[in-house]
């Protein structure tokens, strides 16, 4: 029911708070109520999910950094969320994810903020967590078996409620358990305990063993059939200050024995597929609201009709 790790430094928390949440009865968690249509689009997205682990799908871009310099155990960032206007055969993440490969199979598990109305029937800004393992096999959430929901207040997923003037922050981490191998996704935040939501068994997975070989944050976006480009972050490039667009912060990782560093520790790959309609700034180590941002980035664009394939 809870975690075995080494505690991260927190110095900023989620800015999503858990509103007159009411704990669930002992034996019980939240699970979002699925349609038969919302299942079967659970078990159709896993197979063009978009992930960072190969760009090889049209109409996918990319806008990030990501490390192959693993084994890692954990990845955690400050995840920056905002509505945007996204139609309903577009998506766009952002999101911190950790992978393994071998001959094109791959495992792969993300976590953070999407707005997806093809998966969801909605264009609002929702939590997710996502996973894909051995035999191709992956799914959403809780929509299909596969993570085990443990918080009794805190579902891995949940529409967000965006201010018009602010953007909400989450800082999801993805870390595996020393004793059991594990996958846990926890929210991390200024008060103890942070908020263990649940994990993805080992067996889910053939090639997270030892670790994941990569670790990354980013934007993803996917484009509609006809080739338009949904925006990226809060639709704007990064080309002035580091309030103007959005931005990923304080963005750590664990290594092969449990060790917390920034990733700009480790060589990093800066992905940006499609510059003509978003873009990637890397920052340093500065201050936003007494918050220390650590390594941290901006990152995102409008999109278009010319963004490529």
């Amino acid at each position: 029911m809870k975690p075995s790790r080494t505690e991260l430094n927190s110095q900023t928390g989620n800015s999503i708070t858990q509103k007159n949440k009411i704990k669930c009865p002992d034996g019980t968690i939240p699970v979002l109520r699925n349609t038969k249509d919302f299942l079967t689009s659970a078990n159709l997205f896993p197979e063009n999910y978009v992930h960072p682990q190969s760009v090889d799908s049209p109409g996918t871009h990319i806008a990030g950094v990501r490390s192959h310099a693993g084994p890692y155990r954990g990845i955690q960032a400050w995840v920056y969320g905002v509505d945007l206007k996204i139609e309903k055969d577009q998506a766009s993440y952002s999101q911190i994810y950790l992978g393994s490969g071998v001959n094109n199979k791959i495992n792969y598990i993300s976590a953070g903020f999407m707005i997806n109305p093809g998966y969801f029937g909605d264009g609002r800004v929702w939590s997710y967590g996502f996973w894909k393992g051995k035999d191709g096999k992956g799914c959403y959430n809780t929509a299909c078996s596969g993570f085990v929901q443990v918080s009794q207040t805190i579902p891995i997923v949940q529409p967000i409620d965006i201010s018009p003037t602010e953007p909400s922050f989450l800082r999801p981490f993805i870390h595996q358990d020393k004793n059991t191998g594990n996958w846990w996704l926890t929210y991390l935040g200024p008060d103890k305990p942070n908020g263990d939501l649940g994990y993805w068994p080992k067996e889910l997975f053939d090639h997270f063993d030892n670790g994941a070989n990569m670790v990354g944050v980013g934007g993803v976006v996917k484009a509609s059939p006809s080739g338009s480009s949904p925006p990226m972050g809060n639709g704007k490039f990064p080309d002035g200050g580091r309030r103007t667009s959005a931005i990923f912060a304080n963005i750590d990782v664990l290594n092969s024995n449990y060790e917390q560093s920034k990733i700009s520790y480790f060589p990093i790959e800066i992905l940006v597929d499609s510059p003509q309609c978003y873009g990637l700034r890397v920052g340093t180590v500065k201050w936003y609201r007494r918050t220390r941002l650590g390594y941290f980035f901006n990152y995102g664009g409008p999109g278009g009709n010319s963004c490529g394939v």
